[in-house]
């Protein structure tokens, strides 16, 4: 099926693609790492379960519908074709069954209490349903398997400490992904530096509603496509302020966004290469890096070095003490190449240090 050219708006019909990952994946928690806050406006879960993600692709604006189940080892196949009509998709009953996988249940069969993988004779293939509209919808279908974790290798991760075993188990479906858009991962990073969830996540909620292109395809109502990078420095000084975002963190995304092939290019690089090309940029520091890198690179070894919480988590999960950056990053290297891998392991395992101080407080930058 022919595409309309880049910005001719949203295709006539949807794309599909029926894709039999080689491996167990949980869907909804690899795509969740995108998700800025339950309001999200390029991010939703539908009733049906199905995972609904927009973005701008290199060829335009696009929607992508997700859903998975798992399948026998007798189902393995490509499962590389695109068609066009009908989605396919799996229900939310289907969904329920990969979280049964990923935690080791009857739909996959027993895994390795020790490596986390599916026994002799358990499902080690999911059957992935997608299906996209808008110009940027054969982009999002063929870069689908990345997305979902195709390019990871977590062969090498062998968690010796008995909490990250038991984390790697009750979780095999969690795969690092790549999505192959720096600049998307790049803003909502930059809206997160040294604030709250939530504050980043309204900031970022109300610049998309207003900047952001409606999301092609019936998309949920509100859900918006990522602006274009020339947008991002056109934003006047006082939509910033109604956005709650300062001055330091918009012409940090402004100079980013002024910067955009560059800083797509990282792609391509060694991730030592990639790091000194974000790091190069005003208001890019470790921290902002390694999250930009974990999303859009699939880099499974970027720690978030300066993360309010983190260390902690980390700390009290593999030491029970409560630890710095630099206790976190020699808690966590005997995983070098996977340190981020563990790190996402700590953080779906919830275990925090009980709080004795106040909480970072929720501020309004509206109102200064």
């Amino acid at each position: 099926m022919a595409l309309p050219a880049p910005g001719a708006g949203s295709c006539a019909g949807p794309l599909s693609r029926e894709w039999q990952a080689p491996f167990l994946v949980d869907v909804r928690l690899v795509l969740s790492v995108h998700r800025r806050g339950s309001r999200d406006p390029a991010y939703r879960v539908s009733g049906d379960g199905a995972v609904w993600r927009t973005s701008r692709t290199p060829d335009g604006p696009g929607t992508l519908r997700v859903t998975a189940r798992p399948a026998g080892p007798a189902a393995v196949g490509t499962g590389t074709g695109t068609r066009s009509g009908g989605t396919g998709s799996a229900g939310a009953s289907d969904l329920a069954a990969i979280g049964d996988a990923a935690r080791g249940g009857s739909a996959a069969g027993s895994v390795s209490a020790t490596t986390g993988t599916p026994l002799p004779g358990a499902a080690a293939v999911t059957e992935v349903s997608a299906t996209a509209w808008g110009p940027g919808a054969q982009w999002l279908l063929d870069s689908l398997p990345s997305l979902l974790g195709a390019a990871d290798d977590p062969a090498g991760f062998a968690p010796a400490h008995p909490v990250l075993r038991e984390l790697s188990r009750r979780h095999p479906g969690a795969r690092i992904g790549r999505s192959g858009r720096v600049l998307e991962a790049l803003v909502p990073a930059v809206l997160e530096q040294k604030v709250v969830g939530l504050e980043a996540h309204r900031a970022w909620r109300w610049l998309l509603l207003r900047f952001g292109d409606p999301a092609p395809g019936p998309a949920p109502a509100g859900m918006r496509v990522f602006p274009a990078a020339g947008s991002w420095p056109r934003i006047p000084s006082w939509d910033w302020h109604r956005a709650g975002v300062e001055a330091v963190r918009a012409r940090t995304i402004a100079a980013a966004a002024r910067s955009a092939g560059r800083v797509e290019e990282i792609l391509a690089m060694p991730a030592a290469d990639a790091d000194r090309r974000l790091r190069a940029l005003p208001g890019i520091g470790p921290w902002t890096s390694a999250e930009v890198r974990q999303r859009a690179c699939g880099d499974a070894d970027a720690v978030s070095v300066g993360d309010y919480n983190l260390p902690a988590a980390v700390g009290w999960t593999l030491a029970g003490l409560v630890v710095d950056d630099a206790g976190m990053l020699e808690l966590l290297a005997p995983y070098q190449g996977h340190r981020y891998r563990a790190a996402r392991l700590i953080e779906l395992g919830g275990a925090r240090p009980p709080r004795r101080g106040p909480r970072m407080p929720v501020r309004d930058y509206r109102a200064f």
